[in-house]
């Protein structure tokens, strides 16, 4: 245990936005996944992705893939961005323990998320997700396969659109071995159907897409800024230790809300300034955003975050 928290504290101390790794194409040559996975705290486990877009570089390994070793089967959290991915993270899987991997959850109903279901549907592995996010995927599915076919060429060979095999609306309760998995829907937050996955006896949240750290967050058209906010509060109220987040190093409560909701708050703010003063869409591009500078993403994202949250709050 000592030797784990030492593990732990390395981890910790690195998740800073200075360990970013936007500029660093790959980090495990051997393998497709960016990186090999590390044990965080005994029997949780996480492949770090990239905090940079997805690129064939990364082959879509641009966000976090978790997976829990129960004593009784292993739960896997995220598909992969393509059935690659996924055969990899299995096999690394198959390197930490012989137990079987008995679900995948998806954190949402994005790519990077859902397109290695098709791989864990073939090895007959039940796939959970939350009911908006596989809706999402239901309508959108071709659409994302077909974006990521153009990145990922040759790796992208094996996958093809395959939805969760199940679907909860607020809350799925798991008991498996060591572990209390709570998967939770705390309410709208960066995409449709984002959940969290709480652990409460470990005091570890897998916060998929609730919370962003290492790199700006990105805001879609659908997306809600102000009912994130309000959302967050249910995240916050969980209390967690640690928090393994959707993107970037595991961390803790702190960091994921100064990047999280400070920036969104911070956001908000200037474009309300601007809205009041009588300010067009044009001038919302340059608010300030610069105490977000140095987050990897901030040159591809900031701008057009900007735009959406003015488009949304001109009607709030």
């Amino acid at each position: 245990m000592r030797a784990q928290l030492s593990v732990l504290a390395v981890l910790f101390a690195a998740a800073s936005p200075a360990a970013a790794s936007e500029q660093i194409a790959d980090q495990y040559p051997q393998s497709v996944l960016y990186q090999k996975p590390v044990e965080v705290i005994p029997y949780v486990w996480s492949a770090i992705g990239a905090t940079a877009p997805p690129t064939y570089e990364n082959s879509g390994h641009n966000n976090n893939l978790s997976f829990l070793v129960t004593g009784e089967g292993v739960i896997v959290i995220n598909a992969g961005a393509c059935a690659q991915l996924a055969e990899a993270l299995h096999e690394e899987i198959k390197l930490v323990t012989d137990e079987p991997v008995r679900m995948v959850i998806n954190e949402n109903g994005q790519g990077h998320a859902m397109l290695g279901n098709s791989y864990w549907a073939e090895q007959q592995v039940p796939i959970l997700a939350q009911v908006a996010a596989a809706e999402e995927f239901e309508a959108h599915g071709a659409d994302i396969l077909a974006r990521m076919q153009d990145y990922n060429r040759d790796k992208a060979e094996g996958t093809s659109v395959q939805g969760p095999t199940e679907t909860f609306e607020d809350e799925k309760v798991i008991e498996m071995g060591r572990f209390r998995v709570e998967v939770k829907n705390l309410g709208p937050a960066h995409a449709p159907g984002d959940i969290v996955v709480w652990l409460p006896d470990v005091s570890l949240v897998i916060s998929g897409d609730m919370a962003f750290h290492e790199r700006l967050l990105p805001i879609f058209d659908e997306t809600d800024t102000a009912a994130w906010l309000e959302s967050w509060e249910a995240f916050e109220a969980l209390e967690a230790t640690y928090v393994i987040p959707g993107h970037g190093h595991p961390t803790n409560m702190h960091q994921v809300r100064r990047y999280t909701r400070d920036y969104l708050v911070h956001l908000r703010g200037e474009i309300r300034t601007l809205i009041d003063a009588g300010g067009s869409l044009k001038e919302a591009y340059y608010v300030d955003q610069s105490p977000f500078a140095h987050l990897d993403t901030f040159e591809q994202l900031a701008t057009r975050n900007a735009g959406r949250v003015f488009e949304q709050m001109e009607w709030e």
